[in-house]
């Protein structure tokens, strides 16, 4: 397999995992996780710790997603007392925090170092993108059944006014914890694929970019759409992607002034995105009583 399209499927699948798992928190949810990439580092490093240290691959991806998501259920407890803002800030805090420990504490991480030799589940590039394609399609199917279910009603309403879900008898906190780990399992598992994928992590591979990509495919996809998100996220990967190859047509610019242009151009796709499909490339799915369906005309 060209290694190429090895690179850009698997990236795609990783940030289409990433996105879903934001859409559900924030776009369904509207829990704010500015913190998201902590979440991703976490999943990785939980992974790649145990792999390095003798553990079966699919047994520490297992555990990345569990921890990650007991990680995500712990920061959400305290959302109940906080608005989304201030949520925002201790989801950003918590991972400022967990690159701090991962750099600090090289013990167990290797600090700057990073871990290297992180055994793959699967030995073939074409095993390890079936991999990543199935992990992605579990990931889109199941949280596309939560949408649609009672306990995605329930995630709008939460979203849309808490005050008045509680007010109907539902348990809010219960809700935003589970909705919360929810999404942090999926974080946890794009990050455990990210270090089979690469084989080596370190904390430089881990940013606020990443949250950057993945609000942006929310945004563009259409909050609370994970059809949308999923052809956003493909969107977004693509056009990074493709203005790589902008030296090929205008070889006098400096690798500076390229690098600028790529910038200028991706935003100014983006902005007439934004401009021509405001509510994002599909729209929610929305349940409908019967009472709402349009009244048939007798022929």
């Amino acid at each position: 397999m060209n290694s190429y399209l090895f690179s850009i499927l698997v990236l795609m699948s990783l940030a289409g995992i990433v996105a879903l798992a934001l859409n559900l928190q924030w776009g369904l949810s509207g829990m704010v996780n500015f913190g998201l990439f902590g979440f991703y580092m976490l999943g990785a490093y939980l992974c790649a710790i145990l792999v390095y240290y003798g553990s079966n691959p699919w047994s520490a991806m297992l555990a990345a997603i569990i921890g990650t998501a007991l990680a995500s259920a712990l920061v959400s407890l305290i959302s109940i007392r906080l608005a989304d803002d201030y949520l925002a800030i201790v989801t950003l805090g918590f991972a400022e925090c967990m690159k701090l420990l991962i750099i600090h504490e090289d013990w167990a991480t290797r600090g700057s170092l990073g871990i290297a030799d992180i055994a793959r589940p699967v030995h073939s590039e074409a095993a390890f993108l079936v991999l990543t394609l199935l992990a992605l399609a579990l990931v889109f199917v199941l949280l596309e059944l939560i949408s649609r279910a009672p306990f995605g009603r329930v995630a709008r309403a939460l979203r849309d006014d808490p005050l008045v879900a509680a007010t109907l008898g539902k348990n809010v906190l219960a809700f935003r914890v589970k909705l919360f780990a929810a999404g942090g399992a999926a974080i946890g598992l794009a990050g455990a694929l990210h270090a089979f994928y690469y084989q080596y992590i370190d904390p430089t591979q881990f940013g606020p970019i990443i949250t950057a990509y993945a609000f942006m495919a929310v945004i563009i996809g259409g909050r609370g759409s994970n059809r949308g998100v999923l052809l956003s996220t493909f969107t977004v990967v693509l056009l990074l992607e493709s203005t790589r190859f902008l030296n090929d047509y205008i070889s006098w610019l400096s690798a500076a002034q390229l690098a600028s242009l790529r910038l200028i151009l991706i935003g100014l796709v983006l902005i007439l995105i934004l401009i021509f499909r405001p509510q994002g490339w599909i729209r929610e799915y929305r349940f409908k009583s019967p009472s709402q369906q349009p009244p048939q005309q007798n022929l």
